[in-house]
């Protein structure tokens, strides 16, 4: 079966005009300009199957949302084969337009001054989707995201979390087949992301929508993602499985450890490198194949009250990742 998504050496530049600070610089920008390249993407590929759900994750600035953007047709690239569903996405071709949505955290899609249900009913003439769909999917769509009691409310007065929810709808009234969202829970409380990333993956395995999810927040990513690609700089350093890159750039393991009493901290060293001692409580690293066994040790030669054995945090391994290929 063919990939949904395929980028092949995809490059993205932009050319800047450099120039001279103060009135000097100024003049002389008036009879030579300097430009120089920013390579937003640069030369880039990977290839995404039917029904994957894959986090595109990078700094500010690493080039995803350019990424995102030109699969969406918003942009054309500078070189380099881009295709969704069989489409060039610059060409903006209807039939490819009525199959996808970019959903973007930080850029509103509905009128502020009307309720969300007038611009879903503006969405389905412009999707051209028939009375009993539409009806259909937002039905589902507001039970899925527990929508149904703000949607004839002023999108203005609404909270984040509900705007948010009332952009997904009118984002997926017309089911597309593929789904790109940037940053869709930026800004959202703990329990609003929570039930935003429910729904993304309900939705995933209940339409079999291909899906491009960038988030900041790293929870977004282990509880949807199991493939990652990461982008920094406009170049990819990794494209795989999430546990990979947690095994490849993590080969430590963390012990967290309550102790019945205040015990000798630098005994502990015989267990592995300790990062955290306090009110009882350690936070130790051990080398990943003998966790285990230090555990053992310490619940051996230690008063230990409870003892966990945990991954490090994504968050840690993604910087690892970054210092590592920065260096």
């Amino acid at each position: 079966m063919d990939p949904v998504i395929t980028v092949k050496n995809l490059k993205k530049y932009y050319k800047v005009h450099k120039k001279e600070p103060g009135l000097g610089g100024s003049l002389k920008a008036l009879f030579h300009r300097e430009y120089f390249d920013v390579k937003a993407v640069d030369n880039i590929s990977f290839e995404i199957a039917e029904g994957e759900l894959v986090g595109f994750i990078g700094p500010n600035g690493a080039g995803k949302t350019t990424t995102l953007k030109t699969l969406s047709g918003l942009l054309y690239p500078t070189s380099g084969e881009v295709r969704v569903l069989g489409f060039e996405p610059f060409k903006r071709q209807t039939e490819f337009q009525k199959q996808f949505s970019l959903v973007m955290g930080q850029k509103n899609q509905l009128w502020g001054d009307l309720p969300a249900m007038e611009s879903f009913i503006l969405n389905k003439e412009i999707y051209e989707v028939s009375d009993s769909q539409f009806e259909s999917t937002l039905n589902e769509l507001s039970a899925m995201l527990e929508a149904e009691e703000f949607l004839k409310i002023q999108v203005r007065k609404l909270s984040l979390g509900q705007r948010m929810k009332a952009e997904l709808i009118a984002a997926l009234l017309h089911q597309p087949k593929v789904l790109f969202l940037d940053e869709p829970t930026i800004g959202l409380d703990v329990v609003a992301q929570k039930k935003m990333r429910d729904f993304i993956k309900d939705y995933n395995l209940k339409f079999k929508a291909t899906i491009i999810l960038t988030s900041h927040y790293m929870g977004d990513v282990r509880e949807l993602c199991k493939r990652v690609v990461i982008i920094d700089k406009g170049v990819i350093h990794y494209d795989g499985e999430l546990q990979k890159i947690v095994e490849k750039f993590s080969p430590h393991k963390v012990i967290e450890v309550d102790f019945e009493k205040d015990i000798d901290v630098k005994k502990l060293g015989s267990i592995g490198e300790v990062k955290e001692y306090k009110d009882q409580h350690a936070q130790i690293y051990v080398p990943r194949g003998e966790a285990s066994k230090r555990a053992a040790k310490l619940l051996t030669n230690f008063p230990v009250a409870d003892l966990t054995i945990e991954e490090p945090a994504i968050e840690d391994i993604i910087r690892e990742v970054f210092g590592t290929h920065s260096s």
